[in-house]
């Protein structure tokens, strides 16, 4: 499958813009980025980052969520409307949302469910086709949506034959950095909100790529609650936020 393919199915959608020159004002610039998940508190986040004119990257998977259905199903259409119309950009998390294992052939990756839904081998359409997905979806959702070529693995795991068969199929892996795992899928006895918020605020540098989930089911004390405290803190240090540049960043 040439690049082309894909980038044909992802042409109903606007691609985003250039990023924008960083403020003069800024003292760095912080890619959030959200991965979809369990979503419980997904409108608690929104209402965040509207309040503090954060706009953030949006990984899209079909996963299930706290309300019986799934993250792109008809009934979350309004919400990811309402994030496109405020600007976020939007890239790829797969469409099943399964695992990259190993890769058993030239031009063959093995992706797997971590729920014991399945497995496959997928050669290079395949692959596309998964990726391509989370698109097609959202152009049914949000046409207006801004995308980028970027994807990225469930739980960053990636094989040398997934990246070289996404590159193949124009889009390139976006991965986070060094200090850019929040924690918000800790264990929250072990981690609470007060130590990660702190961690947050003393640790990010400019240029981080920050991952988080609209929620995570596991953690009983969720991140949410101190969202506007750490991008209130990022910001008293002079950082600004912005959605990832179409090449990505290493």
């Amino acid at each position: 499958m040439k690049r082309r393919t894909l980038l044909a199915g992802m042409a109903g959608l606007p691609l985003a813009a250039a990023a924008q020159p960083v403020s003069p004002g800024c003292r760095g610039t912080v890619y959030l980025t959200i991965d979809t998940g369990w979503s419980r508190e997904a409108e608690q986040i929104a209402g965040v980052l509207r309040r503090r004119g954060v706009r953030a990257t949006l990984f899209l998977a079909d996963e299930p969520t706290w309300r019986g259905d799934r993250t792109l199903d008809d009934s979350w259409a309004p919400f990811w409307r309402a994030r496109a119309e405020e600007g976020h950009a939007f890239a790829s998390h797969t469409w099943r949302h399964w695992y990259f294992r190993a890769d058993p052939a030239a031009g063959r990756v093995r992706y797997a469910s971590r729920q014991g839904q399945g497995s496959a081998v997928l050669d290079q359409r395949g692959l596309c086709a998964e990726l391509q997905r989370p698109f097609e979806r959202l152009r049914q959702l949000a046409p207006a949506a801004q995308v980028l070529p970027l994807w990225r693995a469930p739980g960053g795991v990636t094989t040398p034959n997934a990246l070289a068969l996404a590159a193949a199929c124009g889009l390139r892996h976006q991965g986070w950095t060094a200090y850019g795992f929040w924690g918000d899928e800790l264990d929250s006895d072990r981690h609470p909100n007060a130590a990660l918020a702190r961690r947050a605020i003393a640790e990010t540098r400019d240029g981080e790529v920050v991952v988080l989930h609209w929620g995570v089911r596991s953690r009983r004390e969720p991140f949410a609650a101190v969202l506007d405290e750490v991008i209130g803190g990022l910001q008293a240090r002079g950082f600004c936020f912005a959605p990832l540049p179409a090449a990505g960043k290493a």
